[in-house]
């Protein structure tokens, strides 16, 4: 047998295996299977998409994963100077609070009397 022969053969082989352990992994009643169903097709839908649009758009798909990849570190950058108990870097303002001048505050109309003034 050539290698191809041999090659092909091992991936059906694993296919299958993969196969089993779906079957066995997948939920008994039938409301489960149509949502497994569908969540499987979701994703071999999604995949298709995506690959097309990395085949069309090669620059654009590795600024989006180098993207993704810089919001993650960012993101466990932040988890870890929150765990040290570090403060997080920001901006605050400060208000200052202003005594009024003493007069009372003038009361909204009733709701059945804005409705006659429209």
């Amino acid at each position: 047998m050539s290698k191809l022969g041999t090659a092909q053969d091992r991936a059906l082989e694993l296919i299958g295996e993969l196969g089993d352990g779906i079957r066995k992994a997948v939920p008994g009643s039938a409301m489960k299977w149509v949502e497994t169903g569908a969540a499987l097709g979701a994703v071999r839908t999604g995949t298709r998409i995506a690959g097309k649009f990395v085949r069309r758009n090669p620059v654009l798909a590795g600024a989006a994963i180098a993207g993704a990849g810089l919001l993650w570190f960012a993101a466990r950058q932040r988890a870890k100077k929150q765990a040290a108990g570090q403060p997080i870097e920001g901006t605050a303002t400060r208000v200052e609070a202003k005594r009024g001048n003493g007069s009372t505050r003038t009361r909204r109309k009733p709701a059945a009397a804005q409705q006659t003034a429209d």
